[in-house]
């Protein structure tokens, strides 16, 4: 991709990124980002199903849908296959998603593989189940987790099996956004607003996934609103840099958890990206 100025960004790595996209539309402000930033090259997309608090059967298929339509408004020069997975929590079946998470990693390539995921762990997990020998060809990205002392964590605890599972997997690198680290990534719904709306189509469906989320009779919106399944693209598409992140010190392999976000530049390059695309259309 070059822009005016003539300035071409490098392609750093492939990436397959899995979701809930059903659910929070946070999931789809991110999978925009990742398609329209090219350090990414996007070979997947998976869908997962929500916890059932917030949905009826069938969300991993809806997500797919929505996967869909927004690969349709964004018009990638090269389009990932979108793949629906498994419609409830780690079974003993595998789904279509988790056999094309496998062959997606089986290939060779000299750009290292990241596999993105900012919802439960069941695609990861059905996919190593399949084939334990991807762990070593691909780093886990992962949105999820929470210190001992923070209870409930949606993306683990939709399916702590799988979770489970993924963690235990000895020769998997992982890098993980825990609880602490997202939820920081708050954004004021006034700003969040007027910033989508105001950056070209793109922008505007992306609001509208917020305007006419199906929440629960009663539930509580506050003034700000988490794009928690951003920070994976300080990884995939930007830098760590101006972020901050440990080595966990126990655990199968090489894991690193973030422990301080830089949102502004999260926020900067996804507005950037989104009005870039919207003056080239």
């Amino acid at each position: 991709m070059t822009s005016d100025s003539g300035l071409r960004v490098a392609a750093k790595c492939r990436v397959i990124l899995d979701n809930d996209w059903a659910g929070d539309p946070d999931g789809l402000v991110a999978l925009a980002h990742h398609l329209l930033s090219p350090a990414n090259r996007i070979e997947l997309v998976t869908s997962s199903f929500l916890n059932p608090v917030f949905e009826s059967p069938g969300g991993a298929r809806r997500g797919a849908a929505l996967a869909e339509d927004l690969l349709d408004l964004i018009g990638p020069a090269e389009r990932p296959p979108v793949v629906a997975g498994s419609e409830a929590a780690l079974g003993h079946s595998s789904s279509a998603a988790a056999e094309a998470i496998v062959e997606t990693a089986r290939r060779d390539d000299p750009l290292p593989l990241l596999l993105v995921c900012a919802g439960p762990l069941t695609n990861v997990a059905e996919a190593l189940r399949l084939d334990p020998g991807i762990a070593g060809r691909m780093t886990l990205v992962w949105v999820g987790g929470a210190a001992p002392d923070r209870g409930f964590e949606y993306n683990r605890d939709t399916d702590p099996a799988a979770a489970d599972l993924v963690l235990a997997q000895a020769g998997l690198p992982i890098v993980s956004f825990p609880l602490e680290a997202y939820e920081r990534c708050a954004y004021s719904v006034a700003e969040l607003e007027q910033d989508l709306r105001g950056s070209g189509r793109v922008g505007r469906w992306l609001w509208q996934r917020f305007v006419g989320l199906p929440l629960p009779e009663g539930f509580p919106i506050g003034a700000t609103w988490a794009l928690g399944d951003s920070p994976p693209l300080l990884v995939t598409a930007l830098t760590e840099a101006s972020s901050t992140f440990v080595v966990e010190p126990t655990g199968p392999g090489e894991r690193r958890r973030c422990t301080a976000v830089d949102f502004r530049l999260l926020v900067g390059d996804l507005l950037a990206r989104l009005r870039l695309h919207e003056a080239a259309t």
